[in-house]
């Protein structure tokens, strides 16, 4: 009874959940539509125990989703670097980079997205085969550049490092002639171009 009061009343009042708690929320215009674009942030971070884990929950406790994420050493073995992929809009983004910026072990943080990057994610897949690969499965390894690194009957593994967009249409391309049985992916790394 009281939902039909408010709706018919107050047309912009939202009612949203979470858990058993209602929030009820007023906007005084109706939301447009919010961009969500992929952004790929590199972290850089001193190599500590619990300095990933900070990282995570500051993404967690704002309801942001990670995409992809691939951490290791850098050159210097005490700074490690974090290639995250993450949706939002840029506003969003640039907030969640000066929230990052102010965690204590993080020495730089820059959105790769807003400029020229390289980007490369590394990709495993097996699939069945027999004694040959099927002459598809070839042909597409070849066009790819993949390799195939281990062919034991009743299975092989391919491997492919390309961009995201690459990796995905070859493994859409590859399950069209041939069954995979097991996909694994590392996670995006990337850098700026240039100095």
């Amino acid at each position: 009874m009281i939902h039909g009061i408010l709706a018919a009343h107050a047309p912009a009042l939202i009612l949203s959940t979470l858990d058993f708690f209602p929030i009820w929320r007023y906007r005084a215009r109706p939301l447009g539509w919010i961009w969500r674009v992929r952004h790929l942030i590199s972290i850089e971070l001193q190599n500590e125990s619990g300095a990933l884990n900070r990282v995570a929950g500051l993404f967690a406790s704002r309801g942001y989703n990670i995409e992809s994420l691939s951490v290791a050493a850098t050159q210097d073995a005490a700074i490690s670097r974090i290639s995250l992929v993450t949706l939002g809009d840029d506003t969003t983004i640039a907030q969640v980079c000066k929230q990052l910026n102010k965690l204590v072990d993080v020495v730089t943080v820059e959105n790769l997205t807003a400029g020229a990057h390289i980007e490369r994610e590394l990709l495993l897949v097996k699939i069945a085969s027999d004694d040959e690969l099927p002459a598809a499965v070839k042909q597409l390894v070849e066009k790819s550049q993949a390799l195939v690194v281990l062919h034991t009957p009743p299975s092989a593994v391919i491997e492919l490092t390309a961009s995201g967009e690459e990796v995905n249409d070859f493994l859409t391309t590859l399950s069209s002639v041939a069954q995979v049985l097991e996909v694994v992916r590392s996670g995006v790394a990337g850098m700026k171009q240039g100095i």
